[in-house]
């Protein structure tokens, strides 16, 4: 049973119906409650893995930790669209970052402001106010869009900042329309002339939605697609923690790259190296070696980007941590590509796997110091 992020459900869907052929045995379960409600069920143990497009933050990671050694696999690679309703507007406008934060922040609360008009001259854009739509629920979609804003505007940074929860400062008021999950943001810009919002691309293009063209770090404005999304976890991959270590900080919003798209993300599987069951580990392990190699291959045709293979690697490694406490009173063996040493992982009790800490202690000749 998962439960999580609507960012990645059409994916996890697909997966779910692919993986069932091959594993008739395995029933796979997962409710898209949002990154929020899947990060609250995985640390109060009432799922077997959750989904999350947020990385857990450092309260959320150290109060897993206490119940064991919380995993962070990356799933997939996505992107949010900012997208519009403007009647009789054909063409894909351009926007920026900070043009974005200030029609949020309501500094901008026209269609025909100066700094949107000036962006699209071949647009005519009508002199009609800007309605926002935003997430009603804890949504990793609203965290990676506020990381985003937060990484380009000082102003948003200082005055919202990012977060799974869209909260105006009280100046500010509750503006605009709430909406439940990417499918309700969706279905209210499509019923709303003249809105704003922010979806997963996928909605967007299942919807036939319009989305905007973002500048990006580089000063290019791009669409996300496939190309740009990839390009924008490049330079991030080797950077990226141990699965078992804190991912806080991990983000590749606002990329460099002239084809990066800004607004890009990964999203995550959030589970617990050690498992009470013996065929449920068994079945879960079989759940995420799957879907991380054999089920990346129906990402793209979602609108998905596929894993880079050292993610994929460093995944797989993460995965062989995962064990049954009842069975493994051994040590679990991982060997961790990225630094060519053997990492021997005992139960989650023991004291070289401090999960507070930011690395493990490395081990000399297979034996403990």
């Amino acid at each position: 049973m998962g439960a999580g992020a609507t960012f990645p459900y059409p994916l996890i869907f697909k997966w779910i119906q692919e993986f069932r052929k091959i594993y008739p045995n395995i029933t796979v379960n997962y409710q898209a409650i949002g990154s929020g409600g899947g990060i609250r069920a995985i640390i109060d143990g009432t799922v077997d893995f959750g989904a999350s497009d947020a990385p857990l933050n450092q309260e959320e990671y150290e109060k897993a930790c206490l119940k064991g050694l919380i995993l962070h696999i990356p799933e997939t690679l996505g992107a949010i669209a900012i997208v519009y309703n403007i009647p009789n507007v054909d063409k894909q406008l351009r926007l920026t970052g900070e043009i974005i934060a200030d029609i949020y922040l309501g500094k901008i609360t026209s269609w025909s402001d100066p700094s949107i008009t000036s962006l699209n001259p071949d647009i005519s854009l009508p002199d009609h106010e800007i309605i926002v739509i935003k997430r009603s629920d804890g949504s990793g979609t609203t965290y990676v869009f506020t990381d985003y804003l937060s990484a380009v505007s000082e102003e948003w940074k200082e005055r919202v900042g990012k977060t799974k929860i869209f909260n105006f400062p009280e100046e500010i008021g509750d503006r605009g329309i709430s909406a439940k999950g990417n499918q309700g943001v969706a279905g209210a810009l499509i019923q709303t002339p003249y809105s704003i919002a922010y979806i997963e691309i996928s909605y967007a293009l299942q919807n036939d939605i319009p989305t905007a063209l973002i500048k990006n770090a580089d000063g290019y404005f791009v669409e996300a697609n496939l190309t740009t999304i990839s390009a924008s976890a490049v330079g991030a991959i080797d950077y990226l923690p141990y699965a078992w270590e804190s991912w806080s900080n991990v983000s590749i919003v606002n990329a460099p790259g002239t084809n990066s798209y800004p607004i890009s993300s990964f999203s995550y599987i959030l589970v617990y190296a050690n498992q009470t069951s013996p065929e449920k580990c068994s079945a879960l392990k079989k759940w995420l070696t799957w879907i991380v190699t054999e089920g990346q291959k129906y990402a793209e045709p979602l609108y998905y980007a596929p894993l880079p293979q050292p993610v994929i690697e460093r995944n797989l490694a993460a995965i062989e941590l995962i064990h049954c406490e009842k069975t493994d009173s051994m040590h679990a063996v991982s060997i961790i590509n990225t630094t060519n040493f053997l990492l021997f992982c005992t139960r989650i009790t023991s004291p070289y796997l401090d999960c507070k800490s930011t690395k493990f202690d490395k081990l000399s000749n297979g034996v403990p110091p």
